[in-house]
């Protein structure tokens, strides 16, 4: 379980920083946000990655280090099999709509997702 819950938050930190580089102004190659962008991202995406960045994959990477025994953090509200399942869901459709992108590039971060995925489902299990 503690394994499942580092390799899934060096998974999360892996996106935390492409999104965070794409806000910066790295250009998308197509690996991102449904893949239909080749160079800079619009300033909404830009926007939004940095909230991914800053705020939501961190938040995510947080739970699941908690609900994995790796933390133990008063601030941080034990999510359960139940929050753990959720993720496990909402991973694995993203990963499902990674696989199936138009964007050849974007399908790169399938198994990324996968990964975390079978990593939150492994906890989900576990708990």
């Amino acid at each position: 379980m503690t394994i499942a819950a580092v390799v899934a938050a060096c998974l999360l930190g892996l996106i935390a920083v492409f999104q965070l580089a794409l806000a910066l102004g790295m250009p998308a190659r197509r690996m991102a946000w449904g893949g239909q962008y080749e160079g800079k991202l619009p300033v909404g995406l830009r926007v939004a990655s940095v909230v991914a960045g800053v705020v939501i994959y961190p938040l995510a990477t947080l739970l699941i280090l908690e609900a994995g025994g790796v933390t133990d953090f008063d601030v941080v509200p034990d999510v359960g099999p139940i929050g753990m399942w959720v993720f496990t869901g909402l991973f694995g459709l993203g990963g499902i709509l990674n696989l199936v992108s138009r964007s050849k590039a974007e399908r790169v971060w399938a198994p990324v997702s996968m990964g975390i995925a079978v990593c939150c489902g492994i906890i989900a299990a576990s708990l």
